[in-house]
């Protein structure tokens, strides 16, 4: 019976082929050929020539053909080449050879015994590959095994039948009926295992081709059958699996069965008059998650089911939405399962597509599962969430405000494990390309949580650790900010204000790198624009205005700072300093030609230097004079005074004695130094003088760093305003100290040492930052004169011998930079060399008699 199949099919088959497939039907002259014969081929022929490439062709597929027939070498290595050789072949073996090829093939595939697995598995992968350029004589083979009379067909006849629905999905069409009709026909007598496995296979792959069809229809060159048509021959067989095979027992049969039913459902959706019954399933392919191992076919299948749904348009049951959501998130909720990264994305893949049909039902379950869940559906809910916030769907979008509103709620929850999910939902939804200002208000939370993280550290001091999970949130907020697209068009509105008011907050330093590179880009962006504004959502401007923005002069001093940080990395210094330059014109006006060549010399200096190789006071004086040059072009006072009274604010809130501290305070006397104001200058130095505790060391070394680096411009009314508070002070000393108990009169005592010992310090200090034209003229009365004033007039403890010799060896110093002094003699020389030489024969063991000795030799 098989033979009269075979025959009737080979006569009834080419005119069939004709009818439906022109392109592929057998040619009578005996030969097949898939594909149009180009010209010069056809040439050849009409000459009695062929090109050498088809001979050789030709001749290579004949000679493996014959090695099989003549069962010569391995069969699995020569099946390897024919396959090889045939993923070339462009139509041009004869038929004869063909039929040949076939018929070997299906020996081998068929055979009882003798023949192995490998041997099988390689002449269907011929059979396959043979199917590129004569589909229809391979299809006609498989077909006349499938309708073999009285038994089911081999294994791999019906693997084969599955390949080349995955090969040849289109091409399949016309053969759906007959394929899906065979198959009904042995389905009482599959049983289970292999062959029940491998007919799974075929309806599998088979329904996935229906589906390429369905989407593709336009590709096919056949008359199109209907969907109605196709969905009655899959139906039977549908209703057969889901009566009989869906209690099966083992594994691998669950898989197969799995497969093979939804992708049959995804069929029947097609039709109307067939959804209900396939809708029924859905809640046994959810079951599956419970009976499967591997779930992520399950997973797989649902994602393939949702897709259908939405192409047919077909809203889903809210109670089935509500299990969709509730399978989808337990799996990813399973701390026991644990999801690879490629089965999350599809769950979330599955619920965005849910979440496009029916997109209230799904964010009210997901906001339930934050407000009530554990820590593990939490995480879930807003992986899933920040899907929902990355998909373009306008149903998605329209529920992002919502989405946005419950995700706040979670974002102070004690987990550190939910706290890194709530930043990585923050990265989908800026990632997302959102114009919305909502959306944007979060970028807060990026800086407020690398904050938390790093309080803890901070607030440690010496004995300070961070835990693994800290080090992490961190790392992720730089990383989000890092990769933060300004690129998108109504970023410089946007962006822009909720990103500068972070600059200036110590806490949030280290965050300066992928912040400078941000508003770098919106600068450059705005700058290119010009005077064009961009469309923009109505609050943007309101936006704009209610974000609270640094004034210019915090903005530079904070950038400041953070680039004169010794201990912090080059990488900051010039992440600050290259922040400075883009934004010099709201800083002042006046600073962009300055910068544009000062920032590039600073910078070249930080090249190729790390932390351990940068000099910290070399770096902090090429610092100090970068302000300096900044200031220069800058007339205006009122500027110039808020700048110090910005540094003067700042100092008040930095911690004593911290290197920031110091910092600051040469940084207010550069500034002051370059202020017009001059009434100004002078009051900041009397309050310096007047305010500062001398006791506190930190305190008394920041108050001589005003006035000194004041005098560098303004030494005649520093040196002016030190004097007259020395003179006051002498005139106070003798009034407090008569009076009192003994223990107050001894701390008035110690008091008025420190204060000396600044004073003295102070006048050397305004020496040595003098302008040399103007030093020598008052050197000698007012600043070594009153030195030894200040030294006789309080008890010569070691404090105030110490402030002597630093005092006058920085003098010494400053007098000898002047270089050719002319006619100018020191007349208090010998008085102060008197004064050493006194001290040195009163106590000549004391500790200090050394520096004593060299102030002698910097005096001569």
């Amino acid at each position: 019976m098989a033979g009269l199949y075979t025959l009737l099919l080979g006569l009834v088959l080419p005119q069939f082929l004709a009818d439906f497939c022109p392109e592929r039907a057998v040619h009578r002259s005996g030969r097949s050929c898939g594909h149009e014969e180009d010209e010069s081929a056809q040439r050849g022929r009409a000459t009695g020539t062929v090109p050498a490439a088809v001979t050789t062709f030709a001749a290579v597929g004949t000679s493996l053909l014959k090695r099989l027939q003549d069962n010569e070498g391995d069969r699995v290595e020569t099946y390897r080449e024919l396959e090889s050789v045939l993923q070339g072949d462009d139509g041009c073996l004869t038929s004869g050879v063909v039929n040949r090829l076939i018929a070997e093939a299906s020996r081998d595939m068929r055979a009882a015994q003798g023949v192995t697995g490998d041997v099988k598995t390689a002449a269907s992968d011929v059979l396959v590959a043979l199917a590129r350029s004569h589909f229809h004589f391979v299809m006609s083979e498989l077909q006349s095994h499938l309708k073999a009379m009285g038994k089911v067909p081999d294994e791999i006849v019906l693997l084969t039948v599955g390949k080349m629905a995955r090969s040849y999905a289109l091409r399949c069409i016309p053969f759906v009926g007959m394929t899906l009709l065979a198959l009904r026909a042995v389905l009482s007598r599959v049983g289970s295992g292999r062959i029940l496995r491998a007919v799974c296979s075929v309806l599998e792959q088979w329904s996935k081709g229906v589906n390429t069809y369905f989407g593709n229809q336009e590709q096919c060159p056949f008359p199109r059958k209907g969907v109605a048509q196709i969905c009655e021959a899959i139906y039977p067989v549908f209703c057969y699996a889901v009566a009989n095979w869906l209690d099966c027992k083992e594994e691998e049969d669950k898989q197969a069965v799995l497969g093979a039913v939804a992708a049959m459902m995804e069929v029947l959706l097609h039709e109307e008059q067939h959804r209900e019954h396939a809708w029924e399933q859905v809640f046994w392919l959810l079951h599956q998650y419970q009976e499967i191992r591997d779930t992520s076919r399950v997973t797989k299948s649902l994602s393939y089911v949702l897709d259908v749904l939405e192409g047919v348009q077909t809203p889903i049951p809210q109670g089935t939405a509500l299990a969709i959501s509730t399978a989808v998130h337990r799996q990813l909720s399973d701390a026991t399962k644990e999801p690879g990264p490629a089965h999350r994305a599809v769950l979330s893949r599955c619920l965005v597509l849910q979440a496009r049909m029916c997109p209230a039902e799904t964010v009210v379950f997901l906001r339930s599962q934050l407000s009530s869940g554990s820590e593990a559906g939490r995480v879930a809910a807003l992986g899933l969430l920040g899907a929902l916030a990355h998909s373009d769907a306008p149903e998605t979008r329209e529920k992002l405000p919502q989405v946005v509103e419950a995700v706040q709620s979670v974002c102070n929850h004690p987990s550190a494990q939910v706290r890194r999910a709530v930043l990585e939902f923050i990265r989908e939804l800026l990632s997302s390309g959102s114009q919305s200002c909502w959306a944007w208000d979060v970028v807060g939370h990026i800086f407020i949580e690398f904050s938390r993280t790093s309080g803890r550290l901070v607030a440690g001091g010496l004995f300070a650790w961070e835990t693994q999970e800290d080090g992490a949130l961190r790392a992720l907020c730089m990383d989000i900010l890092g990769s933060l697209d300004v690129s998108l068009r109504g970023m410089t509105k946007l962006l822009w204000p909720r990103l500068l008011q972070y600059v200036v907050p110590a806490q949030y330093s280290g965050m300066l790198i992928p912040l400078s590179r941000c508003l770098r880009a919106l600068v450059e962006r705005r700058e290119r624009a010009g005077c064009k504004e961009e469309e923009e959502e109505p609050d943007a401007m309101d936006s704009q205005e209610r974000a609270q923005l640094p004034a210019p002069q915090v903005l530079f001093v904070r950038l400041l700072v953070v680039a004169a940080a010794p201990n912090a990395s080059s990488e900051r210094a010039v992440a600050a300093l290259q922040l400075l330059q883009a934004l010099h014109g709201r800083i002042h006006r006046a600073l962009g030609a300055a910068w544009a060549t000062e920032i590039p010399l600073v910078l070249q200096y930080l090249e190729g230097r790390t932390e351990s190789s940068l000099d910290s006071a070399e770096w902090e004086h090429r610092v100090l004079k970068f302000l300096r040059a900044s200031l220069e072009p800058i007339e205006d006072k009122a500027w110039t005074v808020g700048l110090s009274r910005e540094l003067s604010q700042q100092l008040g809130s930095s911690a004593p004695g911290s290197w920031e501290k110091l910092f600051l305070y040469k940084a207010l006397g550069t500034t002051l130094a370059a202020c017009r104001d001059l009434r100004h200058v002078q009051g900041q130095v009397l309050r310096f003088l007047q305010e500062t505790n001398p006791v506190e060391l930190s305190e008394a070394q920041g108050m001589i760093s005003v006035v000194s680096h004041a005098a560098e411009n303004h030494f005649h009314l520093v040196l002016d305003a030190v004097t007259m508070f020395s003179d006051a002070f002498t005139r106070a000393w003798f009034r407090q100290t008569s009076t009192g108990r003994k223990v107050q009169r001894r701390r008035k005592m110690e008091r008025a040492q420190a204060v000396c010992a600044a004073l003295m310090r102070t006048y050397s200090g305004i020496a040595l930052r003098a302008p040399k034209e103007q030093l020598l003229t008052r050197v000698d009365k007012e600043i070594v004169g009153n030195i030894l004033q200040l030294f006789r007039t309080q008890e010569r403890d070691l404090q105030l011998k110490l402030a002597l010799v630093q005092s006058i060896t920085e003098v010494s110093c400053a007098i000898q930079a002047v270089g050719d002094c002319g006619s100018f003699e020191l007349s208090l020389k010998q008085e102060a060399t008197w004064t050493l030489l006194d001290w040195i024969k009163g106590e000549p063991w004391d500790s200090v008699v050394y520096g004593v000795f060299q102030v002698l030799e910097e005096l001569r």
